[in-house]
């Protein structure tokens, strides 16, 4: 089966607030774009073209304003309400129906990717169980932590440990078969309330069935939750795009080099596009084709 895509982009975004006190965390700007055009541009990037995004009743219909169903990106998106902030386990919950019996791949909508993507491609086609990533960070108490033996293999899963055993924190990324919503189902909040991932991530350790995999230099991944990390996500992706000339995130993009659209299904996407720098840009690319 096809791996399905999840964005969550509920939550009450307290840690950005007054910036939040209007709309989602996720359509805050990353520099040019929403937040959420990120994280979906790297599951599109990873193949999947079938996407449910998580939100709260307020902001669900900005974000159908914003990305419709997705048929301009060559793509299927559907949406679901959190009304409640319960945990990130509780997307399985929220997307039992949608997931059935295929795979599926969580993203978190305020987590940034910048690199070659192949990692997220081998590991969706390798996952049989579960598989989470590890990235070296200096603060990994702020994080669900990883620590790994000589192997490579799972010794310990820790939820913002207060000394944490390792410095991999677990970015919010991660890929599961079907069994995630019998796991899901089974699970009791923990002490915030929330059904907590990392309890996800215990059940398939013990069922031996939970991978990592290490995030290296070559990739990037901005969390921007704070308002500092906020502005270093935006400085980050403007330092890049002004070097190269070329966006990051640019849905249409994407959906061209992925072949979701034909050339002719993407001039019509585009023309639909306002007046601005971002439409000069998409057109630029079938002019350069």
């Amino acid at each position: 089966m096809e791996t399905r895509g999840i964005i969550l982009a509920g939550g009450s975004g307290t840690r950005l607030y007054p910036l939040t006190a209007a709309f989602s965390k996720q359509l805050q700007p990353v520099y040019d774009k929403p937040m959420i055009f990120y994280p979906l541009s790297t599951l599109m990037m990873a193949g999947i073209r079938d996407v449910l995004i998580i939100s709260t009743p307020t902001d669900t219909p900005v974000f159908k304003k914003l990305l419709g169903d997705g048929q301009r990106y060559g793509i299927t998106i559907s949406y679901a309400v959190q009304d409640e902030p319960r945990g990130i386990a509780d997307a399985f919950r929220v997307a039992k129906d949608f997931i059935g019996g295929s795979p599926v791949c969580l993203i978190l909508g305020d987590n940034i990717f910048y690199g070659k993507l192949n990692f997220l491609r081998d590991a969706i086609k390798a996952n049989t169980g579960a598989t989470i990533f590890g990235y070296q960070v200096q603060d990994p108490q702020r994080y669900g932590v990883v620590e790994i033996d000589a192997q490579g293999n799972v010794v310990s899963i820790e939820e913002k440990p207060t000394s944490p055993r390792s410095s991999l924190a677990i970015p919010g990324l991660y890929i599961y078969n079907s069994e995630v919503v019998e796991i899901a189902a089974s699970l009791a909040p923990g002490a915030r309330g929330e059904l907590e991932i990392t309890d996800v991530h215990r059940v398939y350790h013990e069922r031996r069935t939970l991978e990592v995999q290490m995030l290296g230099r070559g990739i990037a991944w901005l969390d921007t939750g704070t308002p500092e990390s906020l502005l270093d996500a935006s400085t980050f992706i403007h330092a890049i795009e002004k070097r190269q000339g070329l966006k990051i995130g640019c849905l249409e993009e994407v959906a061209l080099h992925q072949g979701f659209l034909t050339s002719d299904e993407y001039r019509a996407s585009v023309a639909l596009l306002p007046s601005s720098s971002y439409k000069n840009y998409c057109e630029s690319l079938y002019e350069e084709r």
